[in-house]
C-alpha cells in the first residue's frame, strides 16, 4: 500500500529522471519514466543488475499469518531488504529509505518487533553516503490489494480512538499509508544527510510538510 502511493509521487516528480521498481509481480502498467523488473528475491541474479539508483525506497513487508511461519516472515522482512539494500549500496546508491514499524527493537521479546529492529540495525551498517532514513508507522490506514478481515476491525478501532493517542502515545496512532509515502518522498528530497528515525509526531509532521 505504501509502495503504491510512493510510486505515484515519484512518477509525478520531475526531479526523478526514471523510477526503477523491483517487484514480485507486474503492476501491469506502462508509463514513460517507469522501469519495472519482476524479480525473485531468492535469486540475487534477478535483481542485482538493476539495483543501481540514487535514492532507494524499501516498502517490502508481510505478516506472519500471510508468510505462514516465523522463518518465512523473517525472510521477507529481514533477508530480502538487507540483500537488496546491500546490492544497491554496492552499486553506488546515495541513501536508503525504509518502512519498518513502531516498536522495532532488536532486543524485543516480541518476534515481530525484534525482526523489525534487527533489519534496522543491519541496514544502518550499510555504506550509504547520506544515510539511512527509517519510518516507523503504527497501524496503516488505506486500501490494500489483499483482504485482512481482522486488520479491518483493528483499523476501525484505531481510527475511532485516534484522538486519544497524543503526547507520548502519538507513535501508536494509526496513519494513512499515503501519508507514510509522502513522508518518505519529502525526506528523500529535503531532510539533512544522516541516519534518522521518523515515528510519532516527527512522522506526522513530515507527512504534512510533504
Amino acid at each position: 500500500m505504501v509502495g503504491g502511493h510512493l510510486l505515484r509521487l515519484l512518477l509525478d516528480d520531475p526531479d526523478y529522471a526514471s523510477v526503477t521498481v523491483l517487484t514480485r509481480r507486474s503492476f501491469g502498467r506502462s508509463e514513460p519514466r517507469l522501469v519495472e523488473h519482476v524479480v525473485d528475491f531468492d535469486r540475487p541474479e534477478t535483481y542485482r543488475p538493476h539495483a543501481g539508483a540514487d535514492d532507494v525506497f524499501c516498502c517490502l513487508g508481510t505478516t506472519i499469518k500471510k508468510a505462514g511461519s516465523q522463518e518465512a516472515f523473517r525472510k521477507v522482512d529481514f533477508a530480502y531488504p538487507v540483500a537488496v539494500a546491500g546490492a544497491a549500496a554496492e552499486a553506488g546508491a546515495r541513501q536508503l529509505l525504509v518502512v519498518t514499524a513502531v516498536g522495532a527493537d532488536p532486543k524485543s521479546r516480541v518476534f515481530y518487533n525484534r525482526v523489525k529492529g534487527e533489519v534496522e540495525e543491519a541496514l544502518r551498517a550499510l555504506p550509504f553516503p547520506t544515510g539511512v532514513k527509517i519510518f516507523r508507522p503504527s497501524m496503516l490506514l488505506g486500501e490494500r490489494g489483499e483482504s485482512r478481515p481482522a486488520e479491518r476491525v483493528g483499523v476501525a478501532l484505531m481510527s475511532f480512538t485516534a484522538p486519544l493517542f497524543i503526547g507520548g502515545l502519538t507513535a501508536y496512532r494509526a496513519i494513512e499509508g499515503a501519508d507514510v509515502a509522502r513522508a518518505m518522498w519529502a525526506a528523500a528530497k529535503r531532510e539533512p544527510a544522516g541516519t534518522r528515525v521518523y515515528e510519532g509526531e516527527s512522522l506526522f509532521a513530515l507527512a504534512r510538510r510533504g
